[in-house]
């Protein structure tokens, strides 16, 4: 610090520099105090000094010594930004994971759809892929990335393709709806 003093120009009287106690002032008052048990207010970062020249014309220097007030806490919304990216990041791979594992069951059913002779044992495999998006949609459920409501539509959507390409190859038929007259 006192090299700091010694650039500046000012006199070593500046070393034991308090501020007075004014709660209610935005900027608190500099007073000078040789006693040697005042607060070193430079070392805390409470006080900052610059050198200003004032006047373009002249070379005369001034210097501005200016009180600020720390914040004690830390900034929280830097925090909350932190942990914000994290789940993000977090809920951007779930995601990706089920829509992964969705287009992978979609496009199999419509190789399926497309064959000309396909039998009923080439559903199997693409039941297995139906059971693992199912359990990644749950997982991705249960951890708050996705909505309940969504999980479920998504895999109601899973369930309502491999029925229409059920249907279509005639490996199953739709029971008839009966309407009973009351």
């Amino acid at each position: 610090m006192t090299h700091c003093l010694s650039f500046c120009g000012l006199p070593a009287k500046l070393n034991a520099l308090s501020l007075t106690n004014t709660p209610n002032a935005a900027f608190k008052n500099l007073s000078f105090s040789s006693n040697t048990s005042s607060v070193n207010l430079f070392s805390r970062g409470l006080v900052s000094m610059c050198p200003v020249k004032m006047n373009p014309e002249s070379n005369r220097r001034s210097t501005i010594v200016r009180a600020e007030e720390k914040t004690k806490t830390p900034d929280s919304a830097a925090k909350r930004a932190r942990q914000a990216e994290k789940r993000r990041i977090y809920n951007k791979s779930h995601k990706s994971e089920v829509r992964t594992r969705m287009k992978k069951v979609l496009e199999a059913l419509e190789l399926l759809v497309k064959k000309s002779d396909p039998q009923p044992e080439e559903v199997l495999p693409i039941e297995k892929l139906i059971a693992e998006a199912y359990s990644v949609i749950d997982k991705a459920v249960k951890v708050g990335t996705l909505h309940r409501n969504t999980g479920a539509r998504r895999k109601s959507r899973l369930a309502r393709r491999k029925k229409a390409v059920e249907i279509h190859h005639g490996w199953y038929t739709p029971a008839a709806e009966t309407t009973s007259a009351a």
